[in-house]
């Protein structure tokens, strides 16, 4: 499959460090997407420590017959791709453990995730914490992952409408995230891509001070990739850029 892409991260206006990473590799079919947690310099150095991690699996994974997920199990319920990303985050998770150990200054950090790997035998995504992805298709915009976090749940149980969860004061707790801790419970799932299809990849910095359908307007217009991530950035911002904001944008060729 042959993907064209784009990229732009920002601190936005309110922090004085861009605790984001991303990653953009489609030597290896792997875009990611992490949004740290834990103050100035944690943050960041606890997204930038699980998206090396990951590119660095899915390197040492990459290949037609490779399906090797030590020193994690491999389900045969999912495909090669989504145990190949599933494995790279837990793994991930395990460096976080190491780099905090006998470093006090970063206890306690933490980071979102969300991955796209794009491989021979198809398209998995894989999610932990509030981090995006969106695929645009002919103009509508589902969001792929789901978010784990505290406002998500109350919107889930009915409890809360989505509105109110975009304001709630407690809408930047997340409720998964690769930590350090025991090995985490990863979403991953198949996902089709067609071509003219658009995927985006971002941090809550975006989605939280733009609505779906602005995105989705945006994401499908005419532009140039680049153009487009600059439009959304810009767009967080005007809004009050209240969070690090970064968007990857992928678009699906004909081969």
């Amino acid at each position: 499959m042959r993907v064209t892409w784009a990229v732009l991260s920002h601190p936005g206006l309110r922090r004085s460090s861009n605790e984001d990473s991303y990653c953009a590799r489609p030597d290896l079919g792997l875009f990611l997407v992490a949004d740290g947690m834990g103050g100035h310099v944690a943050g960041e150095v606890a997204s930038r420590v699980a998206v090396g991690a990951i590119e660095a699996f899915t390197t040492e994974t990459a290949g037609l017959d490779c399906n090797r997920t030590w020193p994690f199990p491999y389900d045969p319920q999912l495909s090669v791709e989504a145990n190949r990303l599933k494995a790279a985050f837990r793994l991930a998770n395990r460096r976080i453990a190491d780099t905090m150990a006998g470093a006090e200054g970063l206890r306690g950090m933490a980071t979102t995730a969300s991955g796209l790997l794009i491989g021979p035998r198809g398209t998995s995504v894989a999610h932990i914490g509030d981090s995006r992805v969106y695929r645009l298709r002919l103009g509508a915009l589902d969001q792929v992952t789901r978010d784990h976090s505290w406002v998500e749940e109350q919107v889930r149980s009915g409890a809360m409408t989505a509105s109110a969860a975009r304001q709630h004061p407690w809408r930047n707790i997340v409720t998964r995230a690769l930590g350090g801790g025991d090995d985490p419970e990863v979403d991953v799932a198949d996902l089709s891509l067609e071509p003219g299809d658009r995927v985006l990849l971002c941090s809550d910095g975006l989605y939280s001070v733009v609505l779906d359908a602005r995105i989705a307007d945006v994401l499908g217009g005419p532009e140039p990739l680049e153009a487009i991530c600059q439009t959304l950035v810009a767009e967080a911002n005007a809004a009050g850029g209240p969070d690090n904001i970064t968007a990857l944008v992928l678009q699906v060729d004909a081969e």
